[in-house]
């Protein structure tokens, strides 16, 4: 029986938001009166993420949270790493610690899990009638390129790799030798996931608030190229 969601939030230099976010989390409902688990993994942080973290654990004691800390500045991939080897939730997602996500949505990715057809829902920007704020044109068509490299690789038919939501079930992700320690998570999952026998993936439409670069944004033209590297690299 699936009783626990693991959530897994990856920290760095988010201390204006962090909050909320988490107060995002903590007002979700999920079907079947599960219980959450929050795995924060504060990447060395500049700011003071780590000191909001701990202020926000103290003030919030109800709430089932961990949190980690590197000592040095390893990149998003090592802190999901983190984060995926402490979970003991039946199923685990990735969120991000912005508000580009919204957490409401949990219950549209978990659904297929407790239905029992699927063992990893991937959330997608490009279907369904959620909102999606409009930005980079440039990204968007990158993004799509990208997934459709992938998919030539791993012979999935999926419509955004590159999404944030992904959930899992928890065997699954703990058995995966993931090795990317920056943005190249994505592919190489995707990549890793694909290549065992019978697994059951799936894809739902979800929202999607996306940031400015000066309101926080950090991916940039360089992980793109990462990106396309380890989608080679692992789907081969």
């Amino acid at each position: 029986m699936i009783q626990k969601l693991s959530i897994v939030i990856p920290v760095y230099n988010e201390e204006k938001t962090i909050h909320l976010i988490l107060d995002k989390i903590k007002g979700v409902d999920l079907l079947s009166n599960m219980v959450k688990e929050l795995i924060i993994v504060d990447d060395c942080s500049s700011d003071k993420s780590l000191v909001a973290l701990k202020e926000y654990q103290l003030n919030n004691t109800g709430m089932d949270i961990s949190i980690e800390s590197h000592k040095l500045n390893r990149g998003k991939g090592a802190a999901l790493q983190t984060g995926i080897k402490r979970v003991t939730g039946d199923v685990v997602i990735i969120q991000d610690a912005d508000l580009e996500y919204d957490p409401n949505e949990y219950n549209i990715l978990l659904k297929p899990i407790l239905d029992g057809v699927a063992d990893v829902v991937y959330g997608s920007r490009f279907m369904g009638g959620n909102p999606h704020r409009v930005l980079f044109f440039w990204h968007s068509i990158g993004n799509k390129f990208l997934t459709f490299l992938s998919n030539m690789f791993t012979n999935l038919n999926l419509t955004d790799m590159e999404a944030c939501y992904k959930m899992f079930k928890r065997e699954i992700i703990q058995s995966l030798e993931l090795k990317e320690n920056k943005f190249g998570f994505e592919p190489e999952v995707t990549a890793k996931i694909s290549k065992i026998k019978g697994i059951r993936i799936y894809e739902v439409g979800i929202s999607y608030y996306g940031r400015t670069f000066e309101e926080g944004k950090k991916v940039s033209w360089k992980d793109g190229f990462r990106a396309i590297y380890c989608i080679v690299k692992y789907g081969m």
